[in-house]
């Protein structure tokens, strides 16, 4: 089987449905204040902030360590982080839509509070079914974006045998790349996706090892926003499950 040398993913960096997301979670407010639609939620101030430093880590890779190719989600909060961090090092972006957020449906705007309150039905239904396999009306389930990704994959291998890939993509982009990757189970990725939360413009990556596999090298990594003076961020926001 064909495989990459190496494959890295950065969640974008933090936008303002980040920001608004947490003010209302936090607030126990039912609804997040989001004039946009989700694929056109910009970067913050500090998100920009991050993708520049982003831009400084890729740039001071020596050129066999550096991403021939960044693959992005078309959404624009993915796209502005790609443009920043990609922009000094040169490297070339393809926008592939199998790599957007997951689409929430009838939940899109809720928070957790908001659902049980106006969606009590659905909050039900999503207990029963659990986070991987429940699909809101009009919006994808974890399954579903696992098979856009398997799609991706097998193409990335194809066109990119020995090569190194950089994806730039959103937070449960990354939980389930770790599924596909590292042959988790539901209940293995369920409870990993439940203890964890993918930092803003974090690096995670894997290398691939001498039985041809690609293995985890780093997860969830910050060490080069810190190194260049920008800050961490964890916000949740409208890549999270609101259920």
């Amino acid at each position: 089987m064909t495989e990459l040398a190496w494959l890295g993913i950065v969640r974008h960096g933090e936008s303002t449905g980040n920001v608004a997301a947490l003010r209302a979670e936090t607030g126990g407010m039912e609804l997040i204040d989001i004039a946009e639609r989700d694929a056109d939620v910009p970067l913050s101030r500090t998100g920009r902030q991050q993708a520049e430093a982003v831009g400084r880590w890729l740039a001071a890779l020596p050129p066999d360590e550096r991403p021939e190719v960044a693959v992005v989600s078309p959404y624009l909060r993915t796209v502005q982080t790609a443009e920043s961090a990609l922009r000094a090092p040169g490297i070339p972006m393809l926008r592939d839509e199998r790599l957007r957020d997951r689409e929430l449906g009838v939940l899109d705007l809720l928070t957790a509070h908001g659902v049980r309150t106006r969606l009590p039905a659905e909050a039900e239904r999503r207990d029963r079914l659990g986070k991987f396999y429940y699909r809101p009306p009009g919006g994808e389930s974890w399954a579903d974006v696992a098979l856009r990704l398997r799609s991706l994959l097998g193409d990335l291998r194809r066109d990119h045998e020995d090569g190194r890939v950089l994806l730039v993509g959103h937070e449960a982009i990354v939980f389930l790349l770790r599924y596909l990757l590292e042959g988790l189970t539901e209940a293995e990725l369920m409870a990993f996706a439940h203890d964890n939360t993918v930092a803003n413009c974090s690096i995670t990556s894997w290398l691939r090892s001498d039985e041809k596999r690609l293995s985890l090298l780093e997860f969830n990594q910050v060490e080069h926003l810190r190194r260049e003076g920008a800050t961490p961020t964890q916000e949740e926001g409208v890549d999270a499950e609101p259920v």
